[in-house]
């Protein structure tokens, strides 16, 4: 090998003049991989800039802002309110309901002994006797409760109390302030004292209702 070959050449090449081949160096992956990462970075800059032009001229914005001021609504739980179906203090006490007991079945006696175990309840009694024919023998539940209409959440609801499932029913064209405990064929025996009671309690105190509103 001549003292003039280039070291690392092998032998390969031989100077044979004043020109000498030129050793390029390689370029480093890294410079590349460089300006791929910031092309990448320039365009997605100048793509989310032309989406919000978008949004701004076409009003798009206005969506995601409705959006979230929905979403920061807060529920929040009402204070408790008693229901309103009733008013304790317009519901009479047994001793101002006057109640007529009629009987619309066949046992006998069953209209008596009734009126008597209101009357020992603090009922007033009026007329004891049968039902009239337009019901006699025509109700066939546990009892119909007939009044005049303002009657109806008043009077009757009390003295629902002491019949269980017992039908209310306002009569619009009835006068006075008495109600009518019709006994229907499907009648046993007024409520428990107990039961009568505890249903009379919650009628009078009902239970508070929790319900739910929008902060927003």
């Amino acid at each position: 090998m001549s003292m003039l070959t280039p070291p690392g050449m092998g032998g390969k090449y031989r100077i044979t003049g004043d020109k000498y081949p030129r050793m390029r160096r390689r370029r480093r992956r890294g410079r590349l991989v460089v300006v791929v990462v910031a092309c990448g970075a320039a365009l997605g800059v100048a793509g989310w800039g032309t989406l919000q032009l978008i949004d701004v001229f076409t009003g798009g914005g206005g969506t995601a802002s409705a959006a979230g001021s929905k979403a920061s609504c807060a529920v929040k739980s009402a204070k408790a309110s008693p229901s309103a179906s009733a008013s304790p203090a317009a519901l009479p006490r047994p001793a101002q309901i006057t109640v007529n007991v009629l009987n619309a079945t066949t046992r006998g006696g069953l209209a008596k002994t009734t009126a008597d175990q209101l009357e020992k309840r603090g009922f007033k009694i009026g007329e004891v006797g049968n039902a009239p024919k337009e019901y006699d023998k025509k109700v066939t539940g546990a009892a119909l409760l007939l009044g005049p209409t303002a009657s109806l959440n008043t009077s009757l609801s009390v003295l629902s109390t002491q019949v269980g499932g017992a039908e209310r029913r306002a009569d619009a064209g009835r006068k006075g302030a008495e109600v009518d405990l019709i006994i229907g064929n499907g009648f046993q025996a007024l409520s428990s004292e107990a039961e009568a009671a505890k249903a009379l309690n919650a009628l009078v105190s009902p239970q508070p209702t929790a319900t739910t509103k929008k902060a927003c």
